[in-house]
């Protein structure tokens, strides 16, 4: 009597089992029905090319080159030897203001670029131009900085925008026709940055390929005269080069080796290949008629050689670049 309750249980208890068994099989098959393979991959969209990039087709026209425009455009005026004592319309008034107005670009990773934990403006052009406030008006820190892209400076500088730019701007006689420069303070070489393993690994590999170069610079028209094939993709900054170099939608950026190792610096899977397509003579740019300006600032870069800052501050910001050397013997023109 006692176990015919328990029989039925049991047979409940399978019966059960069974149904759940059936409807869990029933919901496996309606959800492979309800989720079929797709016919079509999703369509990749490419990502957007930065702000007021500019595409230079292969083959443009190419103006001639800068060497057929003057002699000697590195040489500059001589220090007064009057050093902090030195007067002059431009440093009266720098003095009256009380700080140096400095061009520069704060994305220019080893040059000029904020500290991410400071928030300070530093690199090697930061403190040229500290040095620069130093011996003018008696404190490094009295500077303000004014970001500039590459294309800006000259503009900047012909409407007396700022006192001087620092910004790795090479020295050429077309732009001696604008402004005024000191003598160089970083010889540089124009070189090739791309990713590892990428199939380029000179400038020759450049054919038919993309180049990113920002716009206003130097970098242009050499990359033009030697591989005329290659397209030009002008961007405003050099952090825009990067990013374009990451996403594939350029092959190489060029430009001198000091910035490419700045951007080096933030990439490992980039690399300099190549050897110096050009030499890049840098020098701080100043208002044409400034002329007492730029004697002071020649003076300071004189003492910076001198003193052994020059060779500190190379050092600090720009061992990536390999062994240092002497700092550049200035050229003057009196």
């Amino acid at each position: 009597m006692t176990a015919t309750p328990i029989l039925a249980r049991a047979r409940a208890a399978r019966t059960g089992c069974a149904c759940a068994l059936a409807v869990l099989a029933l919901v496996a098959g309606c959800s492979a029905e309800a989720q079929p393979l797709p016919s079509n991959p999703p369509a990749y969209t490419a990502p957007p090319f930065p702000a007021q990039a500019v595409t230079i087709p292969p083959n443009a026209p190419i103006p001639p080159p800068d060497a057929e425009r003057c002699a000697n455009p590195t040489a500059s005026l001589r220090p007064t030897g009057e050093g902090k004592s030195a007067r002059g319309k431009a440093l009266d008034a720098i003095r009256a203001r009380g700080r140096l107005i400095v061009g520069l670009d704060t994305g220019s990773n080893l040059f000029s670029f904020r500290d991410p934990i400071s928030g300070v403006i530093v690199g090697f052009d930061a403190d040229i131009a500290r040095e620069v406030a130093r011996d003018l008006l008696g404190s490094p820190d009295l500077v303000e900085y004014h970001t500039l892209s590459s294309a800006e400076r000259i503009e900047a500088l012909k409407n007396h925008d700022v006192d001087m730019v620092a910004k790795t701007m090479t020295i050429t006689c077309e732009r001696r026709q604008s402004v005024t420069f000191s003598t160089v303070y970083v010889l540089a070489h124009q070189r090739v940055l791309a990713v590892k393993d990428s199939g380029v690994n000179s400038i020759e590999d450049l054919a038919g390929k993309r180049v990113c170069i920002v716009g206003g610079t130097t970098s242009i028209d050499h990359i033009r005269q030697i591989q005329p094939t290659a397209t030009i993709l002008t961007v405003p900054t050099w952090a825009d080069c990067l990013v374009v170099l990451q996403q594939r939608q350029a092959d190489a950026v060029s430009t001198d080796d000091a910035v490419l190792a700045g951007l080096a610096a933030q990439d490992p899977y980039t690399t300099l290949i190549g050897g110096s397509i050009s030499e890049e003579p840098y020098g701080i740019g100043i208002p044409k008629g400034d002329d007492d300006l730029v004697r002071f600032v020649n003076g300071t870069l004189e003492r910076l050689r001198g003193d052994g800052t020059w060779t500190a501050l190379y050092n600090r910001w720009l061992p990536v670049l390999g062994p240092t050397p002497p700092p550049p013997t200035p050229i003057y023109l009196d």
